[in-house]
C-alpha cells in the first residue's frame, strides 16, 4: 500500500494525514518491541515474582501468561488492520459501539499510558542509580536521588519526542538490536562466567513466599493469592503494544504492517524475555542474599558476577529502559493527540496542535507532567523493601488501564459478529474463542492487581503503613468515578465519539 493509499483509507475513517507518515513497517514493529522491553520490565519487576511465588512463577508463569498475552494481542491486530488510526482502540471502541464506549476506553487508555511511561522511567532511573552506585560504592541509598534521576529522564525524553520525529523513528530501530543484542550479552555473561549455577530442579519447581501472606509456600493462599501476584511480572513487561495502533497514522501500509507488528513484538519479546529470565534464575545461587535484598534482581549479578560484567548488565538494561521509555512518550503524546482531536480532552484545542515538525508538542509536554505527578508519593518507602509500593502501585495502575481499555473494543467486536468488516489482516473464525479467552484473562489479571501486595498495606493490620498500602484501586476508581461522573452530567451531551475532519476522501 502506497502513501496516497494510507492517506485515503485514514480519509475513509474521517481524518486528514496530519501526521508524517515517514515510519517503515519495522518501524512499527520496533516502538511495541521497545516498550515491551525485556530489559525494562524482566529487570525491574523481578522481585515481584521472585517474592510471590520464587522461581515457578518466572519459569513457569512467564510461558503460561505469554500465551494468553499473545492472545490478546491477536485480538487486537485484527482490530488495529481494519481501523488504522492514531486514536487505536479508542476509536475501535466508538466505531463498533457507542461514544459512551470510547469515552470509557480513551480514557483508561490515556491513563495507563501516562502510567506505564511513569513507571518505566521510574525503573530507569533505579537502574541508573544502580549502575553509578557500582562506580560509586559510599553513595547511600537515596529516594530523592531515584526521583530527581526520573525527573531528568522525562524531561530528556520529551525533548527527544518534541524536536524530531525522524530521529525518533531512526532510534526506534536501534532499540530493536539494542535489546537482541543486549539480551544476548547478558544470557551469555550469566551462562560463562558465574564458577556455578542452580539445578534445573531449582529453576523449575522452587517455590519461595516472601509476601507476608499466608503460611509458607502450601496452601490455597500460596497459589490463588501469592502466586497470581507474581504474574505482574509478565503482565507488566508485555504491555504497551497498542502502540503499533497509536502511530498506525505515521506508518507505510499500517493495514497490514501495524497488525504485524502488533502480534509479532509480543511473541518475539515472550520468547526473548524467558531466555533472560531463565538465565537471571539459573545465576541465582545466593538465595539468602537475594531475598534479603527484597528479591532484587541486581543482587543476582553482584553476587554471580566479577565488578565488571555486573556494572555492564546493569548499564545494557538503564540503556535499554531508556529506549523504552522513549517510545512510552510517543505512544503517550499520539493518543492524548488523537483523543484531544475529537474533543474529550479538557482544553483539547492545545493538546491536538502538532508544530511545524507535525509533532504534538503539547500533547508531549502534558503527558511527561502528569506522569512526573503521579509519581510524587515514590519520595516514600516502607523500610526494607526493594522498591517503593508507589512504583508497583504505578505499575498496576498502567496494567489495568491499558488491559481495561483493551477489553472493552474486544468485547464489541465480539458482539459484532459477522457483522465486523475486518481489514487485511484477520482471525476468521478463531474470533469468537479468542476474544472470549482474552476477555477472561483481562478481567482475572485486573482483580489480582489492585489487591493488598504486602499485608501491611491491608487496613486493620497491626503493622499497617500508608507507605505500603496498593493506591491503584483508589487510583483506578477515582479515575472511573470521575469520568463516569463527567459522562453522566456533561459528556454524553456533547462528546459523540470521533470527529470527521476531512470532507473528502482523496483519490489515490
Amino acid at each position: 500500500m502506497t502513501v496516497d493509499e494510507d492517506s485515503k483509507r485514514l480519509a475513509e475513517l474521517g481524518y486528514k494525514q496530519e501526521l508524517a507518515r515517514t515510519w517503515s513497517g519495522f518501524s512499527n514493529f520496533a516502538i511495541s518491541f521497545s516498550i515491551i522491553s525485556i530489559l525494562a520490565g524482566c529487570f525491574t519487576t523481578f522481585y515481584q515474582a521472585w517474592n510471590n511465588g520464587g522461581p515457578v512463577a518466572i519459569s513457569w508463569g512467564w510461558p503460561l501468561i505469554s500465551i494468553f498475552i499473545l492472545i490478546i494481542g491477536f485480538c487486537m491486530s485484527e482490530l488495529v488492520s481494519a481501523y488504522p488510526t492514531a486514536g487505536g482502540i479508542y476509536w475501535w471502541a466508538a466505531k463498533l459501539g457507542k461514544p459512551i464506549h470510547g469515552w470509557f476506553t480513551g480514557w483508561l487508555n490515556l491513563v495507563g499510558l501516562v502510567a506505564v511511561t511513569a513507571s518505566v522511567d521510574y525503573g530507569c532511573a533505579t537502574f541508573l542509580d544502580l549502575t553509578l552506585t557500582q562506580f560509586f560504592p559510599s553513595w547511600e541509598p537515596s529516594l530523592a536521588r531515584v526521583f530527581g534521576f526520573f525527573a531528568v529522564i522525562l524531561i530528556l525524553h520529551a525533548l527527544i519526542n518534541i524536536y524530531s520525529h525522524r530521529l525518533i523513528s531512526v532510534l526506534q530501530n536501534i532499540s530493536v538490536w539494542w535489546h537482541v543484542a543486549g539480551a544476548a550479552v547478558v544470557v551469555g555473561l550469566l551462562i560463562f562466567l558465574p564458577q556455578q549455577h542452580q539445578s534445573v530442579s531449582f529453576v523449575f519447581t522452587e517455590t519461595i513466599n516472601n509476601s507476608g501472606f499466608g503460611d509458607g509456600t502450601s496452601g490455597l493462599p500460596f497459589w490463588f493469592y501469592v502466586l497470581p501476584l507474581g504474574f505482574l511480572l509478565t503482565q507488566y513487561t508485555i504491555t504497551g503494544f497498542d502502540a503499533c495502533a497509536h502511530v498506525s497514522e505515521e506508518t507505510q501500509g499500517a493495514a497490514m504492517s501495524a497488525a504485524k507488528g502488533l502480534w509479532k513484538s509480543i511473541f518475539y519479546s515472550a520468547i526473548g524475555g524467558w531466555i533472560v529470565l531463565l538465565a537471571f534464575l539459573f545465576a541465582a545461587t545466593d538465595v539468602n542474599a537475594i531475598n534479603e535484598s527484597g528479591g532484587a534482581v541486581a543482587t543476582i549479578f553482584t553476587t554471580a558476577l566479577d565488578w565488571a560484567p555486573a556494572t555492564l548488565i546493569l548499564a545494557i538494561s538503564t540503556l535499554g529502559q531508556f529506549f523504552c521509555g522513549m517510545s512510552c512518550v510517543t505512544s503517550m503524546s499520539r493518543m492524548t493527540y488523537a483523543f484531544s482531536r475529537d474533543g474529550a480532552v479538557p482544553g483539547w484545542r492545545l493538546w491536538s496542535k502538532v508544530n511545524v515538525n507535525r509533532t504534538p508538542v503539547n500533547a508531549i509536554l502534558a503527558g511527561c507532567g502528569v506522569a512526573l505527578l503521579i509519581t510524587l508519593p515514590a519520595l516514600w518507602a516502607p523500610p526494607g523493601t526493594a522498591a517503593p509500593v508507589a512504583f508497583l502501585a504505578v505499575v498496576s495502575i498502567a496494567v489495568i488501564g491499558l488491559y481495561l481499555a483493551f477489553l472493552i473494543p474486544i468485547w464489541l467486536r465480539l458482539k459484532q459478529g459477522a457483522a465486523f468488516v475486518p481489514g487485511p489482516w484477520t482471525l476468521g473464525s478463531k474470533y469468537k474463542v479468542l476474544n472470549w479467552i482474552a476477555i477472561i484473562e483481562i478481567i482475572v489479571i485486573s482483580i489480582y492487581f489492585i489487591m493488598p501486595v504486602s499485608p501491611k498495606g491491608v487496613p486493620g493490620n497491626a503493622e499497617f503503613t500508608w507507605t505500603a498500602v496498593n493506591y491503584a484501586p483508589l487510583a483506578v476508581g477515582v479515575v472511573l468515578a470521575g469520568i463516569a461522573l463527567w459522562w453522566t452530567l456533561s459528556a454524553k451531551n456533547w462528546f459523540a465519539g470521533p470527529r470527521r475532519n476531512v470532507d473528502e476522501v482523496p483519490t489515490p
